[in-house]
């Protein structure tokens, strides 16, 4: 079997059913043409998952913003546990990032408690 070739264990090219597919395959694929020095298109999936986490704080407020808060700081909670100390968002230091989310998951808890409490 080879490695670039693109052939299935026998010799045999793999059928539609049995090739890959994903992010990872399509990126894989792109990695190896750019190093033949063929251009690939750039795929604007950030976009896509931005627009969709827009969607869903429009619909479900701050539920949703509690929401993506909560996982962001328990992944970058568990990350940092493991030994990150830079991160690829833009405040780069892991504690930064946990303060961050912090702070968005207080304000989003506060907007939701915040009509219930009498004066």
């Amino acid at each position: 079997m080879t490695v670039g070739g693109g052939s299935a264990p026998g010799g045999r090219r793999p059928t539609d059913a049995q090739r890959p597919t994903g992010v990872a395959y399509e990126q894989a694929l792109a990695a190896r043409a750019s190093e033949r020095g063929q251009v690939t298109p750039y795929d604007p999936l950030k976009l896509c998952v931005y627009a969709t986490v827009a969607l869903l704080a429009w619909l479900f407020g701050a539920w949703a913003v509690l929401g993506f808060a909560a996982l962001g700081f328990a992944g970058y909670w568990r990350a940092r546990r493991a030994g990150l100390t830079r991160s690829k968002c833009y405040l780069r230091d892991t504690r930064l990032v946990l303060a961050y989310l912090g702070l968005i998951g207080l304000a989003a808890a506060a907007a939701l408690v915040l009509p219930y409490v009498s004066h």
